[in-house]
């Protein structure tokens, strides 16, 4: 059995020690997974890269399979291509700017937290979103209609990211500060 590591968050993390990344794996059949549309904040610049790790013999078989997929559906177009070092080398001024809005998005929804008993979220190792545990007093989904209908706040329900039970919103943390301030408090008020 093979691991699939997309580490498209690993630049954004958010803790005091950057984790270590699976291309480092040699143990099994390792895949590991990037791109230019997350690291360098660039959705509309497709670039992506693969790693592949682990025992010779699997990775070797791999990679000639992949040689396969890559050259028949996956080619890379040319003005990416060109310009790709170049984006490259600016992803660390945007990852700078994103983690500043990041960590005081996220110390402001722990200040809004501690001043309530009925809400927590969930520990956070890094990315983008933040989970919230929040009373399952209907499902998550007519939970985030009532919030975009009467509070215009836009979250997303916890089945979205596969949680199997009521009682989780995920609430994105890249949000203008003062946007996502005025977000969680009508969030909160309605608990």
């Amino acid at each position: 059995m093979a691991l699939i590591a997309d580490e498209v968050f690993l630049d954004f993390a958010l803790t005091e020690k950057q984790p270590a990344s699976f291309a480092a794996n040699h143990a099994v059949l390792t895949f590991t997974t990037s791109g230019l549309s997350k690291i360098s904040g660039l959705p509309q610049m497709k670039a992506a890269w693969l790693i592949t790790t682990g025992p010779e013999a699997q990775k070797s078989q791999a990679l000639a399979r992949l040689e396969v997929i890559a050259d028949t559906y996956l080619s890379m177009n040319a003005p990416v291509q060109l310009a790709l070092h170049a984006f490259l080398e600016r992803r660390r001024s945007f990852q700078q700017q994103l983690m500043a809005r990041l960590r005081g998005n996220l110390a402001e929804l722990d200040l809004h937290l501690a001043a309530q008993e009925s809400c927590c979220r969930l520990h956070l190792e890094g990315g983008w979103y933040a989970i919230l545990r929040v009373p399952a007093t209907r499902s998550d989904e007519d939970l985030a209609i009532h919030l975009l209908t009467t509070k215009n706040v836009y979250v997303h329900p916890g089945h979205f990211y596969d949680f199997p039970a009521d009682g989780y919103l995920i609430v994105s943390l890249i949000t203008p500060r003062p946007d996502f301030t005025e977000g969680i408090v009508r969030l909160l008020s309605i608990f």
